[in-house]
């Protein structure tokens, strides 16, 4: 059977003398003793050819770099190169944070990726009073375009593909400004320039809401200026990472993840098509950022499910017809949610499994996150231990010799099956919602997340999720070992800013303030102004202050309707 399909009359021997092993062996009622994935699939205790019955190799599998890309994106996969070792740094002050980023080049990583403190995502500069007690802290403090600088000094911007990670798109805009215009003064050119931004709107609407967030439809509308920008003006950047990762943190299930990446994925596909963008030129461009978790086999189901949800969208419901627009790129980070302070060696073994099912489901890029997560932020031993992880699976182990080595397990071949329909059912419920924006303004991406998240907790405070060292297997422990102690920040950050403010020129930063609300007003693409006021001096917190005043802040729902 060339196509993978049995015949009808030995598919209905198989089926029979498969009841009857159940029943010999797990009795009568094997038929109804089901395991459950995480997001509540059904697992049957064996898998045989027929329940993959009606798969067919040319349409739902093809070979590596062939639609629809189940099997990866790349005809060679990780024979011909290995995924990017994109480890996640982020703290202090810009030079704080340059030094780890060095650090992790000689160590042997091949990308960066940085996340940014919490006043920073939330629009505040260091010395504002809403941000003094905070920055530095959780990421690297970001205030003007000075800091951008100093935080890559040394780097090279046209070698090394960077991830500015955690952006909310009202930060995002920002911070994507900054970065162009420190390369500008490096007099590299925007062709240079290789990475991403996240510029997720449910990020700043859903997940990392700040005290005074612009509303979802006014967040959309920066994210979407943002990727156009970029399709325009940066060929190399993905400008936009739809983010699952933070989601799952959040409490989304596999299902749930990809079913809200998707619907935020095709929304941004309808706008910018209304922009007059054709997909075949932005698709290649829009980028993926899922999480690794503990359901193991789901999780490599989940990723290439992904890869044939986008390119059956794309190519079906979109048209497009450039074979680079149906291909899904994906970066994955190991979860954080799942690590525990309890026996945090243990962590290192997750966080292994979790990489190793990224790399089954052949993931593009990847950071294993540190067995000390659960604690704070990780020590430059644990952050490299967590790079080792990444080496000692390319480098030994041989996973990397076959392409999609576990392509034709019949149940991962049904589990991918089944987490597409569920997926493709739940992103219909968004859109019966009206559409992800208008699901997140009404509060039902909120509901969902914390029905999940409750669902999951109640499973581990019950026990009929096992966690090891939380609730089997636990030990009486004594206090944490080496703790990362995080710099402060605030006092050099704020004489920074002092300096920085004094030096730049009053009137043409008010004037080009002054564009900028005109744009955020009139609807006009705000990126080139944002670029323009932060190469005039503008610091992240004024930028941010004009987007909220021109567009408003938005009251986030307690409750879905």
């Amino acid at each position: 059977m060339e196509d993978g399909v049995s015949g009808s009359g030995q598919s209905g021997a198989l089926s029979g003398h498969k009841a009857a092993w159940l029943g010999r062996h797990f009795g009568p009622a094997a038929a109804d003793d089901l395991g459950r994935t995480h997001s509540g699939i059904p697992i049957r205790p064996l898998y045989t050819p027929d329940d993959v019955a009606g798969l067919e190799y040319a349409r739902d599998l093809g070979f590596p770099g062939d639609p629809p890309f189940t099997r990866g994106v790349y005809p060679t996969m990780y024979r011909g190169r290995g995924w990017t070792m994109r480890p996640l740094a982020g703290y202090g002050t810009p030079e704080d944070t340059n030094t780890r980023l060095r650090y992790l080049l000689e160590q042997g990583a091949t990308g960066l990726s940085l996340t940014f403190d919490y006043p920073s995502l939330r629009g505040y500069d260091s010395d504002a009073p809403e941000a003094r007690a905070d920055a530095g802290l959780g990421g690297v403090a970001i205030d003007c375009l000075g800091d951008m600088e100093r935080l890559f000094a040394g780097i090279p911007l046209d070698r090394v593909s960077v991830s500015l990670v955690t952006c909310n798109p009202s930060m995002a805009i920002i911070v994507l400004a900054m970065y162009v215009a420190a390369a500008r003064r490096r007099g590299l050119a925007a062709e240079c320039l290789a990475g991403t931004c996240q510029n997720d709107f449910l990020m700043e609407c859903a997940v990392t809401t700040a005290p005074q967030p612009v509303s979802p439809l006014a967040s959309f509308r920066l994210a979407c200026d943002t990727i156009e920008y970029g399709v325009r003006h940066l060929p190399r950047w993905h400008p936009v990472s739809f983010v699952g990762y933070n989601l799952e943190e959040a409490g989304a299930t596999a299902v749930q993840e990809l079913g809200l990446v998707f619907a935020h994925a095709r929304a941004v596909a309808r706008e910018l098509r209304r922009r007059g963008l054709a997909v075949d030129t932005f698709a290649p461009r829009l980028s993926f950022f899922f999480a690794g978790g503990n359901d193991f086999f789901e999780q490599v189901a989940k990723y290439r499910a992904a890869r044939r949800i986008w390119c059956r969208m794309m190519r079906d419901e979109f048209g497009a017809t450039d074979p680079r627009a149906w291909a899904l790129r994906f970066h994955v980070q190991t979860s954080g949610v799942a690590l525990t302070a309890q026996q945090p060696q243990v962590n290192i073994v997750r966080s292994a499994y979790h990489a190793l099912a990224a790399v089954l489901g052949g993931a593009q890029s990847l950071h294993v996150s540190a067995c000390d997560e659960a604690l704070g932020l990780p020590t430059e031993e644990t952050i490299r231990l967590g790079l080792r992880t990444q080496q000692v699976l390319l480098n030994e182990t041989n996973v990397t010799a076959t392409i999609d080595p576990l392509g034709g397990s019949y149940f991962v071949e049904s589990l991918t099956r089944a987490v597409e329909e569920h997926v493709l059912a739940f992103v219909e419920a968004v859109e019966a919602q009206g559409g992800i924006v208008a699901a997140t303004e009404r509060g039902w991406v909120h509901a969902e997340l914390a029905r999940s998240a409750y669902e999951h907790q109640m499973g581990v405070k019950e026990g009929r999720i096992k966690v090891v060292g939380v609730n089997c297997f636990a030990e009486p422990e004594g206090p944490p070992g080496d703790v990362f102690v995080q710099p402060p920040a605030a006092v050099r950050q704020a004489e920074r800013l002092r300096a920085w403010r004094e030096a730049r020129d009053a009137n043409l930063l008010k004037r080009a303030l002054d564009r900028l609300d005109g744009a955020l007003r009139s609807g006009e693409n705000a990126f080139p102004l944002v670029l323009e006021a932060v190469e005039a001096g503008a610091t992240l917190g004024e930028v941010h202050r004009h987007l909220r005043e021109a567009l408003g802040v938005w009251v986030m729902p307690l409750f879905g309707r």
